[in-house]
């Protein structure tokens, strides 16, 4: 039975099928470094972090983005790329509702009256007040989803090496 990496390695796109995506070619002489593509504790907790962090702020470009930010910070590129599809059609809803009412409580901002979305003035007219919430949630969900993740891979990687190590003894 494949192990979680074999089956994750299965959905992840090779260097060879990134490097010739044409929206990647400016990062393409980057994508050549092996470091960037090893399973590491500290390449992969880097490379969840900058994902996850770029898919719950960025709503444009995030694998891009992700990848990018991999380059700069010689995190692992698939789990960055991977990791950005924590926001999808199905999750970014809540996720957007939830960091709106986490902005609401950190700023002090009260939700607006409630206006319908059909009502394409009204929406302008409450986007200020709707924006500051939401952008000051989603920083903070993308900041403490980031840090959680690297903390807990990293040291969950760490569980598992120490226990292989045991049974191998």
């Amino acid at each position: 039975m494949p192990t979680f990496i074999q089956r994750l390695r299965a959905y992840v796109p090779s260097r060879q099928e990134l490097e010739a995506n044409r929206w990647l070619g400016v990062l393409a002489p980057y994508l050549a470094d092996p470091k960037l593509w090893h399973w590491s504790r500290r390449g992969v907790a880097a490379g969840v972090a900058t994902g996850l962090f770029i898919g719950l702020l960025i709503p444009v470009a995030q694998i891009l983005l992700a990848a990018f930010a991999a380059v700069v910070l010689r995190a692992n590129i698939p789990a960055a790329a991977a990791a950005t599809l924590i926001t999808n059609p199905l999750t970014v809803p809540p996720i957007y509702y939830a960091a709106y009412q986490l902005g609401t409580w950190a700023t002090g901002i009260s939700a607006p009256v409630a206006f319908s979305l059909a009502d394409p003035a009204a929406l302008w007219e409450n986007l200020g007040t709707i924006g500051i919430p939401l952008f000051a949630g989603l920083g903070i969900t993308a900041s403490l989803a980031a840090i959680i993740s690297y903390m807990l891979i990293f040291q969950c990687w760490a569980w598992r090496v120490a226990a292989k190590r045991r049974i191998s003894r």
